[in-house]
C-alpha cells in the first residue's frame, strides 16, 4: 500500500497519514492533522489545523473542514458540505479591530462512525452526527442526529432510521424502552429509543 498526494496538494510536513489514503487536486491539509488508513481526500477540499479523521473516510471535492470538527471512521462526506465551527462569527470586534485567533470560542463537532453528509449540507457546529446517521443533500442541520438517524430539509428535521447498508428501518417489535428495527435489505436489527423512534 502507498501514500498517494497530488503534486498540486498543499500539505504540511506535520501531518500524520496513513496507509492507503489519497489526497487530491488542489487540496490544502494543514498542520497537526491526523489521517487514518485508506481516506480520501477529494478534490479542492481544505482540512484545518488539527483535525483528526479516522480510518476508511471519503471527503468528496470542495469541502472545508474547520478546526474543531471529529471525523470517526467510515464516515463519508459529500461534495461541498459545509462545517462551521463558530456559534458567534465576526470579522471585527465592536471597536473595529479584527478579530484576532483568540476573539472567538471553537464549538466543538462530531461526526461518528458510519455517518454519511450528503451534498451540499451545512452542518452547525456544537452538534453530534450519531453512528451511521445519514443527512440529506442541502440539509441544513441545527441539532444532534442519534445513531442511524435519517434527517433531511431546512432545517433538517428527523424523517426516519436507516440501517448501516443505507435502507430506511422497519419496526419489527419493542423491547423495554427500545424499538426493534430490522432492515428489509440485510435483516440487520437494529434498537432505537422509543422516544427518538416516536418523535418521527
Amino acid at each position: 500500500m502507498t501514500i498517494r498526494i497530488h503534486p498540486t496538494a498543499e500539505v504540511s510536513d506535520k501531518i500524520e497519514i496513513g496507509e492507503g489514503s489519497s489526497i487530491w487536486h488542489h487540496a490544502q491539509v494543514r498542520e497537526e492533522v491526523k489521517i487514518g488508513t485508506n481516506c480520501i481526500i477529494g478534490k479542492g477540499v481544505y482540512v484545518d489545523a488539527g483535525v483528526p479523521i479516522g480510518n476508511n473516510v471519503k471527503i468528496q471535492n470542495y469541502v472545508s473542514v474547520y478546526h474543531g470538527v471529529r471525523i470517526e471512521d467510515g464516515v463519508f462526506v459529500g461534495p461541498h458540505v459545509c462545517f462551521t465551527n463558530d456559534m458567534r462569527p465576526r470579522a471585527v470586534n465592536p471597536d473595529g479591530s479584527l478579530k484576532a485567533a483568540d476573539d472567538w470560542v471553537l464549538s466543538e463537532t462530531l461526526i461518528k462512525k458510519g455517518a454519511a453528509l450528503g451534498a451540499n449540507s451545512t452542518i452547525r457546529c456544537g452538534i453530534t452526527i450519531g453512528e451511521w446517521a445519514m443527512v440529506g443533500s442541502g440539509s441544513v442541520v441545527t441539532k444532534d442526529v442519534p445513531n442511524h438517524g435519517l434527517v433531511f430539509g431546512n432545517p433538517a428535521k428527523l424523517r426516519g432510521f436507516v440501517c448501516a447498508c443505507g435502507m430506511e428501518l422497519k419496526e419489527e417489535s419493542r423491547k423495554g424502552a427500545s424499538v426493534v428495527a430490522a432492515c428489509p435489505k440485510c435483516s440487520r436489527k437494529v434498537e432505537i429509543s422509543i422516544k427518538d423512534w416516536e418523535s418521527v
